[in-house]
């Protein structure tokens, strides 16, 4: 296994910057996939803004769908960032609430619905860091041993 160089730490865990040259490489967790793609959201939201000076002023509703579990954490966060490019919005909170897989014919349908809180980006009062472009498919990977474990590459 090759080892990880984390270069930025969650403080509570939830999700690690690991090294790359160029872009954002996340290394998200989760107890269970729907912490998972909480988690995942708040590293895409964190490596754009401290998300604690962003206030808990407006809330959006954000679902997706996918094929696997790969292809739904890719519209997930693809969703959130369009919630943030839509709309300015930065999410400080994020709830998963719904996880529908249904079976249609020999595919499987993925449907995540949950909730994002926060407020309209504001330079004067949000410590701007990075502007992401697009989530990738490059590195991505979920994984469950003890817990869920997802890896994915946002552009820069």
């Amino acid at each position: 296994m090759v080892e990880e160089k984390i270069v930025y730490e969650d403080p509570e865990g939830r999700f690690y910057y690991l090294e790359h040259t160029g872009d954002i490489y996340v290394k998200a967790v989760g107890s269970d996939i729907l912490e998972l793609l909480e988690n995942a959201g708040l590293a895409l939201f964190e490596s754009m803004v401290d998300t604690k000076s962003v206030r808990p002023v407006l809330e959006r509703s954000v679902s997706a769908e996918g094929f696997d579990l790969e292809n739904l954490l890719y519209r997930w966060l693809e969703a959130l960032l369009t919630v943030y490019y839509s709309e300015r919005i930065m999410c400080r909170d994020l709830e998963v609430h719904k996880l529908e897989i249904e079976r249609r014919g020999n595919e499987l349908n993925y449907r995540v619905g949950g909730r994002c809180v926060g407020e309209v980006f504001d330079p004067s009062l949000h410590e701007g860091r990075v502007e992401v472009k697009a989530v990738t498919y490059s590195l991505m990977r979920i994984l469950k041993d003890d817990k869920w474990t997802a890896y994915f590459v946002l552009d820069i």
